[in-house]
């Protein structure tokens, strides 16, 4: 390229850089976002040649459906549970980031559930929550509690329960990690400080701690959020997302593959997307507000 300027050879060099990375981009995240709203306004069944555009008929199908709109009140088992798994990860991370003996070792303990595997640990929890011969029944047992043994994944009002505390379990390691790693950012001095000028465990916690990590519970409450609203693995695995245990992504997926009827799923994939994002927005626009 001898006869083009600097700046011109600059741009086809970057161009050329981008080229591949635009067309992968192109390829396997617009296009199949784009065939997804259109596939919305179908009725394909997946299998067939040829559709039926049937406009916004998929959509009324799904505010109108009880059993599809209504499968997010199982959600809400999740985002409660995500509420609770952060406030014990900030309680347990506040804990080890002191000088205790053995915090690594309990570090360890506490992340280890999140590094194993989804599809383990959901057989795991299934031999656990078992009604005949599962372990928290049989520890009920051996403490004279047998009174309070159910059928944990059985019972309707008490399977989302179950499920989301699977979620609690898994999770809240993550969320401490993350916790961990901010707050051992917070300068030291600042507490010095605080404890010369006579501030109890609770002041240095509100005025001090929470206000540095402030950035980090947003962060973790967008995960709980989208997390809560998006579970598949565990309801899927251990209960094989029967009526009653089902969410919404489930939903989408027996929609989809077991009955047929990609239309709807896809639109139902748009709904939830929707819905995160609306929700996230609203998050961060008003009970987030202020921290720019």
């Amino acid at each position: 390229m001898p006869d083009l300027t600097y700046k011109t050879q600059r741009i086809l060099i970057l161009l050329s850089f981008l080229t591949i990375p635009l067309l992968l981009l192109a390829t396997f995240t617009f296009y199949p976002a784009l065939r997804l709203i259109q596939l919305s306004f179908t009725d394909w069944d997946g299998i067939s040649k040829s559709f039926k555009w049937i406009g916004f008929a998929n959509y009324k199908e799904i505010f109108s459906n009880k059993e599809i709109f209504g499968v997010f009140s199982h959600n809400f088992y999740y985002f409660v549970g995500g509420i609770i798994q952060n406030i014990l990860a900030l309680y347990f991370a506040i804990i080890l980031n002191s000088k205790i003996k053995g915090r690594n070792l309990f570090r360890v303990f506490l992340f280890l559930p999140y590094i194993l595997n989804s599809v383990a640990t959901a057989y795991m929890f299934q031999f656990i929550f078992n009604t005949d011969h599962g372990t928290l029944n049989t520890l009920l047992d051996t403490f004279g509690l047998g009174a309070f043994k159910q059928s944990w994944i059985g019972n309707t009002e008490l399977v989302n329960i179950s499920l989301a505390s699977v979620s609690l379990w898994k999770y809240m390691g993550f969320n401490m990690v993350i916790y961990l790693g901010v707050l051992q950012s917070i300068p030291g001095d600042l507490y010095e400080a605080a404890k010369i000028d006579g501030a109890n465990s609770f002041q240095t916690l509100i005025y001090i701690t929470l206000p540095n990590i402030r950035k980090i519970i947003e962060l973790n409450m967008l995960l709980t959020v989208s997390g809560a609203l998006e579970v598949f693995d565990i309801p899927y695995i251990i209960t094989g997302a029967a009526p009653g245990s089902d969410t919404f992504v489930t939903k989408v997926n027996d929609v989809a593959f077991k009955f047929n009827n990609i239309g709807l799923a896809s639109a139902m994939a748009i709904v939830l997307l929707i819905i995160v994002t609306v929700v996230i927005t609203i998050q961060r626009k008003f009970i987030l507000r202020g921290e720019e």
